[in-house]
């Protein structure tokens, strides 16, 4: 598939469009200068399956799956077909005054059938940014109805990602998501996440796990329990570098939080819909949430839709008790989105990818890989499913960090996207998170270019 114009008749003019952007477009998550600096942006036009192209023609094979969200790939005609039957039956209307759509209900009842835990009632979002502020007003009105008010804490992790939104950049445990005055908002707390390779120099996996644990409930006891109404958690953080859980970690984590009666919230954004080898992390963790978040892979990135998804604990005081939810937004549950969003779950389910993952392409992944660890600059490789972290060290025995920060995975991952592979650098890291639409020799092509590229850094 390759189409270097823009109507049928004149090629894109990149220049023309790097000019239109750095006059008009404020990037997400971008230092303004530092693209005027490197000669504008890299101008995407089209993609199919695994891979992109740009307006100079140049294929790119996409091992980030846009932001770890195309799970079903690029060109689904089938997605652009049921966005114009939607279009052309009712493009738009709301649902918050007594009134649903079709494909509201029909999308809210397929969410329910592949969630974990018999969560099966559905708040609809546009963004995991708004799905996690959402979590937080449920949690806190939760607690409310039952009497609690006090019980408004929110414990998060180190190195989690949960959105940007003033809300959910709050539970996000980035340091560098709080540069502004008021974050992290009042009453949310940050604990420990267990980060082996970075954290666990002189201990085994097992002890890492129990330190990582131990500051959980250190942090919960100094909040207060009875002052703390949900703790949340990505099943595999991955902004923060695909930080897998070490053995024995959610089982901890559900146990501290039934010990102390806490609502246990999975941040699904990056691992919901097939990421992790099952249609939720939850299920590959054995975790058992009382709410997900849910987007990205929700629509494989085509349209913005989300939700949080809870159950009858939730339900039982929020919807079967009256009182109203004084919440929502206008697009919730808009009828484009929801049907491009209930087609894709069919296409998951029709054509197996979950399972595929989960079964063939997912330990392939991961085993190929994993054969970078002899390589002189790998250290580690971590991950599940079709979502894996290569850590970049040159000093694999002590472990020492590269100093700067991001010295040797920013210059990588610079000529990785080069040489026509998409990747990402977290710190020390590059990580992956391709379409599980891959291919074996896809994935063969993917570690090979990698391999080539880490040599060029030797010495």
């Amino acid at each position: 598939m390759h189409r270097p114009v823009a109507d049928g008749n004149q090629p894109y003019n990149t220049l023309s469009i790097r000019a239109l952007d750095q006059s008009h477009h404020m990037h997400p998550f971008s230092n303004q200068q530092d693209i005027i600096s490197e000669g504008g942006v890299r101008v995407i036009t089209h993609g199919e399956g695994v891979y992109l192209w740009d307006s100079e023609g140049e294929r790119l094979f996409d091992g980030m799956a846009g932001l770890w969200c195309v799970n079903i790939g690029y060109g689904r005609k089938e997605l652009a077909d049921a966005a114009a039957r939607q279009m052309e039956e009712l493009p738009y209307y709301n649902t918050f005054f007594r009134t649903t759509t079709p494909v509201a209900a029909e999308l809210a009842a397929e969410i329910a059938s592949v969630s974990p835990n018999n969560l099966d009632r559905v708040f609809y979002t546009n963004s995991g940014s708004e799905a996690n502020d959402t979590n937080i007003r449920l949690a806190r009105l939760y607690w409310k109805r039952l009497g609690r008010p006090e019980r408004k804490a929110i414990i998060s992790r180190q190195n989690a990602y949960h959105g940007s939104s003033i809300g959910s950049g709050s539970l996000t445990g980035l340091n560098f998501m709080h540069d502004i005055a008021g974050m992290p908002i009042a009453d949310v707390h940050h604990a420990p996440a267990p980060f082996w390779w970075r954290d666990g120099r002189g201990q085994t996996l097992e002890e890492h796990c129990i330190w990582a644990l131990d500051e959980l409930e250190a942090t919960i006891r100094h909040v207060g329990a009875e002052n703390v109404a949900a703790f949340i958690g990505e099943p595999v953080q991955g902004a923060g570098g695909v930080l897998t859980p070490p053995p024995g970690y959610w089982r901890g984590v559900q146990e501290i939080c039934r010990k102390y009666d806490i609502l246990l919230i999975c941040d699904e954004v990056v691992c919901g819909f097939g990421r992790t080898g099952h249609w939720f992390g939850s299920q590959t963790y054995a975790i058992e949430p009382d709410i997900i978040t849910t987007a990205k892979g929700l629509s494989s990135g085509y349209l913005p839709i989300a939700a949080s998804v809870f159950g009858d604990r939730l339900a039982s005081v929020l919807m079967d008790r009256p009182g109203p939810m004084n919440h929502g937004f206008t697009y919730s549950g808009h009828p484009v989105a929801a049907a491009v969003a209930l087609e894709n779950i069919r296409i998951l389910k029709r054509e197996r990818i979950v399972e595929r993952v989960g079964e063939e392409t997912g330990p392939y992944f991961q085993a190929k890989l994993r054969e970078l660890l002899d390589h002189p600059l790998v250290g580690e490789v971590r991950g599940v499913g079709l979502m894996a972290a290569v850590e970049l060290t040159r000093d694999k025995e002590g472990r020492t960090p590269i100093e700067p920060v991001s010295s040797l995975a920013t210059p990588v991952r610079d000529l990785c996207f080069k040489t026509g592979l998409i990747t990402r650098g977290v710190r020390d890291s590059l990580i992956f998170s391709p379409p599980l639409v891959i291919s074996k020799d896809e994935i063969d092509w993917l570690v090979k270019r990698l391999r080539d590229n880490l040599d060029q850094f030797i010495g």
